[in-house]
């Protein structure tokens, strides 16, 4: 525990934040995290945050050992894509019981799972993660995946997160110790170029990067290892004789950026690929530092072609749904990198964003928020569940774009929502991407059922009095109000 505690200190020294350089020294150890309040998971515990950044590893096996309900409750909790190997997608647990807690057998039980898993599916390394349990009685996971390795041949990463030590972003950086410490160096390739890079913190969210490696394929620029999404462990442990590298989400893994360039001197910026303008200057960026570290200048050349190409072929398709989408108003409640990368895409074709949450955001990514969007009424740090309904029933915004959690209440307010967190079912990274995510909100906005339901349901429409003829058999006019519908027509009623 005390090697955990001084790793967890360290993960908070993050020389990149100039707002964590401005501390004196026991502030800084502090870092910037929240507490935790008992009994509270604070959108995720440690362990779901170390899960979610090296599950998308695609070819080793991640083992958790714990009781089943741990891993029973994080599987899969990410939309991750594969282009090659599913043992990701294989779930692997102790399964631990009170007996083998009470009888001291969770270590044993441990180094036998390992074995079986290296005889069934011969992986090339197995990832094992502790939890609550298995930290609170004191195994030692270093030590029996130390001696796995050595028996089985083969690594063995212990990634050393139990949920009780913090949130789900402080899991998200010990997954990147874990592969700094255990994975990334330990392979020289033989193959390495002046056009090899990183890309840190990208998920392949529903294929994502699918959208963007082809561009830089293009240019002649190869992904040595793309940290997690869709990611090899032999790529990651090459991962060191890149030349330069792009951080997309530095909220979960720019610990593993700054330590990178610190040891190996891979340069790297926080840039994004959401939208027609962040993208061309994400492929600039990666140009400029590529050519900085000894790279051919006439790359640069062949970057502006090649943005120009796409950025004129986007605009081309982006034309038929601006007219039908321009001035509506977008309410944006998410998170991270997409509070301001996705503002600047919206913006980019006339929606005007009338509010974008901060939440989960750094203080770098609220800057750049800042200077998209000048008024500070439309940045909220968090809005609760009856304000985002007020908003949305008020007719302030014509659709939300959120995550799963907060679709019924626009689905309340009978308001579009378009998932825009790591449930979607669409990419919408890089130039098809921008496309693709425009072309939703356009179906999501002018769906014909949202006029339908936004109409009174036929049993509140009160029923129009209707006049009869004077009878024979009286002077009078008689009114009443019709009782049987039968053989009536639309005349007979009135307006809802």
């Amino acid at each position: 525990m005390s090697s955990l505690r001084a790793k967890i200190q360290d993960v908070f020294n993050e020389p990149a934040c100039e707002q964590n350089r401005g501390k004196d020294a026991k502030a800084r150890k502090e870092g910037c995290s929240k507490p935790l309040t008992p009994g509270a998971a604070a959108g995720g515990c440690a362990f779901d945050g170390a899960k979610i950044v090296l599950q998308p590893i695609t070819d080793v096996a991640h083992l958790i050992h714990a009781p089943l309900a741990c891993e029973g409750n994080s599987w899969d909790n990410r939309g991750a894509a594969s282009s090659g190997p599913t043992l990701w997608r294989t779930s692997f647990t102790t399964d631990l019981t009170e007996l083998d807690v009470v009888m001291g057998q969770a270590e044993r039980k441990l180094f036998k799972a390992i074995r079986e898993i290296k005889e069934a599916y011969g992986p090339p390394a197995i990832f094992v993660y502790p939890t609550c349990v298995t930290a609170l009685i004191g195994d030692d996971i270093e030590a029996v995946c130390k001696r796995a390795a050595e028996k089985f041949g083969l690594p063995v990463v212990p990634v050393n997160a139990p949920g009780f030590v913090g949130s789900k972003n402080l899991g998200n950086k010990l997954a990147g110790e874990a592969l700094l410490d255990h994975v990334i160096g330990t392979v020289e390739p033989d193959d390495a170029g002046p056009y090899d890079i990183n890309i840190l913190g990208e998920f392949n969210l529903s294929g994502e990067f699918w959208l963007v490696k082809p561009l830089l394929d293009r240019l002649g620029i190869r992904v040595r290892a793309c940290i997690p999404g869709d990611a090899r462990y032999f790529d990651i442990a090459c991962a060191h004789r890149a030349r330069a590298a792009m951080m997309v989400c530095s909220t979960a893994l720019i610990n593993l950026a700054c330590k990178m360039e610190q040891r190996w001197d891979i340069p790297f910026f926080e840039g994004s690929f959401y939208g027609i303008t962040d993208t061309s200057e994400a492929l600039r960026q990666i140009s400029q530092l590529l050519v900085k570290k000894g790279a051919d200048p006439e790359i640069l050349g062949r970057t502006e072609a090649l943005i120009a190409e796409e950025e004129a072929i986007a605009w081309k398709k982006l034309a038929a749904h601006r007219p039908r989408l321009e001035g509506k108003r977008v309410l944006l409640n998410t998170g991270g990198v997409k509070s301001w990368s996705v503002v600047h895409a919206l913006m980019e074709i006339g929606i005007e964003i009338v509010g974008t949450s901060v939440k989960k955001s750094t203080v770098e990514d609220k800057e750049r928020i800042k200077q998209i969007l000048t008024d500070d009424n439309h940045i909220f740090e968090q809005m609760v569940p009856r304000e985002l309904y007020a908003m949305l029933s008020e007719h302030k915004a014509d659709i939300m774009l959120s995550g799963g959690r907060t679709q019924f209440i626009a689905l309340k307010a009978k308001t579009p929502w378009l998932d825009i967190n790591q449930e979607r079912q669409h990419p919408y990274a890089g130039y098809d991407g921008m496309v693709e995510l425009v072309r939703q909100i356009d179906l999501a906005i002018h769906n014909p059922i949202w006029r339908q339901v936004r109409e009174p349901a036929p049993w509140d429409c009160q029923p129009a009095v209707r006049k009869e003829l004077p009878s024979t058999k009286s002077e009078t006019a008689t009114l009443h109000v019709v009782q049987d519908f039968a053989g009536t027509t639309a005349d007979d009623f009135g307006e809802c």
